[in-house]
């Protein structure tokens, strides 16, 4: 019965279309279980695919470096946007698994249904990089892994921020819009809680302007959400971003609006236009989120995990330290906090 559902499996994906199977490398496209080309020191180029959830600014980041240190190692990166289609994504890992890959990487489009993704992988390698399974219990550090950055650090550093510049300010209560992404998410969720609790822990009383508006992590979500409220004569003191775009988005509209944007406005992610920003002076802070290092970090995991060696041997970064059973699964890529004074360090 067995190779009944593998050919099925192969004949529905192929109905995705002849770009889908181009992404996925046959059994010697993903490389041996003897070792990468960078131990080994073949100059034969191996193939392993990254499965995008959808593909925004930082995504494009993080794949053109992973492409980057692919090529250092000898490896050809393939990628395959799901569009956010959960479906699509799982048909996707069944074909590069039916192509005999040994390992592939995926930034998941739902992080509640991570377990279906490990059971269409089957017995290849497989990373999940920037939106961690809400499920951490599905990692292995012999055969499934996370590389991303620490979301209980992200909010509460932008928290600390403004914490730090209210309490400059003589200012121990404020009011507050919050743009959020995909609830549901981690992401979405730990950001928002985070910069409250940090808020709070410094002695900050944070009240809502408004309920948080859900903008999905867009731009012009954010712009055209917000832009009613801005009009409306309402009271605020900051906008609290779950992400540079969204931020962004906030900018637009009180540019639209003749609003002076006399402040703070926080984001996360350090994007180029977000990195502009900041230095422009429209925006107070952000996070840089290493989509470089999550990348890098995504790929050496997987190597790393065909090879038998810790998955975050090379990579310079850490371990999880909770101890919890899926700690020497994880890899933490940390968050670093730009403002004014370092966002030259983070500009091309």
């Amino acid at each position: 019965m067995m190779w009944k559902k593998r050919t099925l499996s192969l004949l529905m994906a192929g109905l995705l279309g002849a770009g889908m199977l181009t992404g996925c490398g046959g059994a010697d496209a993903s490389g041996s279980d003897s070792g990468s080309a960078a131990s080994t020191g073949s100059t034969e180029m191996k193939e392993m695919t990254f499965i995008m959830a959808a593909r925004n600014e930082f995504m494009s980041t993080l794949e053109t470096a992973m492409i980057a240190e692919g090529e250092t190692l000898g490896y050809k990166i393939s990628t395959q946007d799901a569009e956010n289609d959960a479906a699509r994504q799982i048909q996707y890992i069944e074909t590069c698994a039916n192509a005999g890959n040994k390992a592939v990487i995926v930034l998941p489009v739902d992080a509640d249904a991570a377990q279906s993704l490990v059971d269409a992988a089957g017995e290849m390698k497989l990373v999940f990089v920037n939106r961690p399974p809400t499920d951490l219990h599905v990692l292995d550090p012999e055969n499934v892994a996370y590389v991303g950055s620490d979301e209980d650090t992200s909010g509460y550093m932008q928290g600390e921020y403004l914490a730090q510049y209210y309490k400059d300010k003589g200012q121990d209560s404020i009011k507050y819009l919050m743009l959020q992404g995909t609830l549901g998410q981690v992401a979405t969720t730990k950001r928002s809680a985070g910069i409250l609790k940090a808020l709070e822990d410094n002695g900050i009383h944070a009240e809502e302007a408004s309920a948080p508006l859900v903008a999905d992590w867009d731009r012009p979500t954010a712009q055209e959400k917000i832009s009613p409220l801005l009009t409306s004569g309402i009271d605020f003191d900051c906008i609290l971003s779950n992400n540079d775009s969204m931020a962004l988005g906030a900018i637009e509209a009180c540019n639209d609006s003749g609003i002076e944007i006399d402040f703070p406005i926080v984001g996360i992610d350090c994007t180029a236009d977000g990195a502009q920003a900041v230095a422009d002076g429209r925006m107070a802070m952000t996070l840089f989120q290493d989509p470089v290092g999550q990348g890098k970090g995504a790929l050496m995991a997987a190597l790393n995990m065909l090879e038998g060696k810790p998955i975050n041997d090379g990579t310079g970064y850490e371990l999880d330290s909770s101890g919890e059973s899926y700690s020497d699964s994880i890899i933490w890529v940390p968050f670093e906090p730009v403002t004014k004074d370092n966002v030259a360090d983070y500009m091309k």
